[in-house]
């Protein structure tokens, strides 16, 4: 029988290259690929059976769009590329054991994927950009951003924490009923991936279950390295050490999110000092940019707005 969720993949590739993005492997070390979707203009028009190149690097302001845990680059921001190329170069990483990207390294740390992501931009002739990062790939950003303020020039984050300590990881299994974060973000039945769903969105999903089991097939693959970077993601301190980021950060946030609820959003921004800002979405969860995507595009394009009003002359606000 054919997988549905297969079946609509080639169409939503031919719609991120219309909205301006290719797909462009980026080899990082040696076993170590990740994927990239780049601007078109900076690939060529490779002939049939060949392979793109890079011929430039970008050529407006650079926004680069992290993934979540459930699901590759595109998929989590097919509502935001389109409204954002325009104006802006966007690079959307698969990062790795997502989407094509792959490495035979045993590092499963948020840090080395953020170090693979800086030494792909880099290569893609990135020196500069906002990052944007959702969940696990806001944990991604914000090391990102620690290790490498010279690349990152500003953040926007949202259904995301600094760092998933023991204690905040218990606690929110233990609130959302799960018994531990593997069974919540690698669901392996149609109702454990419903489970995920209905703790994720503000408002009840309705898809038939032939759906589901098609997503659960394309979408959750390379289950055992997946788990071993949610192994690696929870660090045993209680009170981790926040970094001093001299980037301004934008926490845009669901305000329905009950994966990592406001509470958390404005007690990070606290942590985070003058240079963090909090936006809510009304009648919106954890997947806010889904959900409302108009509103969240809004929001997001004015933030990155101010960033170039700033870097014209205009004097910072603080907030």
């Amino acid at each position: 029988m054919v997988n549905l969720v297969a079946l609509q993949q080639p169409l939503l590739h031919g719609l991120m290259k219309m909205a301006g993005v290719r797909p462009y492997a980026v080899q990082i070390e040696p076993c170590t690929v990740m994927n990239f979707w780049v601007p078109n203009e900076t690939l060529n028009k490779p002939k049939k059976g060949e392979k793109p190149a890079m011929v430039s690097g970008p050529t407006k302001p650079v926004v680069v769009l992290i993934h979540g845990f459930a699901a590759e680059g595109i998929v989590t921001w097919q509502f935001q590329v389109g409204a954002l190329t325009k104006k802006y170069s966007v690079y959307v990483p698969d990062l790795l054991f997502f989407g094509g990207s792959s490495t035979d390294n045993p590092d499963r740390s948020p840090t080395f994927q953020a170090e693979c992501v800086a030494a792909g931009l880099r290569k893609l002739g990135v020196e500069r950009c906002a990052v944007v990062g959702f969940s696990y790939g806001g944990m991604v950003a914000f090391k990102l951003a620690e290790l490498y303020p010279d690349l990152v020039e500003s953040m926007v984050v949202s259904g995301s924490i600094l760092a998933m300590t023991c204690s905040v990881s218990d606690a929110t299994m233990e609130r959302l009923g799960f018994s531990s974060s593997s069974e919540l973000l690698l669901p392996s039945s149609v109702k454990g991936l419903k489970a995920l769903l209905s703790v994720a969105a503000h408002k009840k999903l309705y898809f038939p279950d032939r759906l589901h089991k098609d997503f659960l097939e394309v979408m959750f693959t390379h289950r055992k390295e997946r788990a071993e970077l949610l192994e690696a993601l929870v660090i045993d301190t209680k009170d981790p050490t926040i970094p001093k980021f001299p980037q301004r950060i934008h926490l845009l946030w669901g305000e329905n999110d009950q994966i990592f609820n406001q509470e958390l959003a404005h007690n990070m921004k606290e942590q985070l000092g003058e240079n963090a800002t909090f936006e809510g979405i009304k009648k919106a969860g954890h997947l806010v940019h889904l959900e409302r995507p108009c509103v969240y595009n809004r929001c997001l394009k004015r933030f990155l707005a101010s960033l170039q009003h700033e870097e014209y002359g205009a004097p910072k606000k603080g907030q």
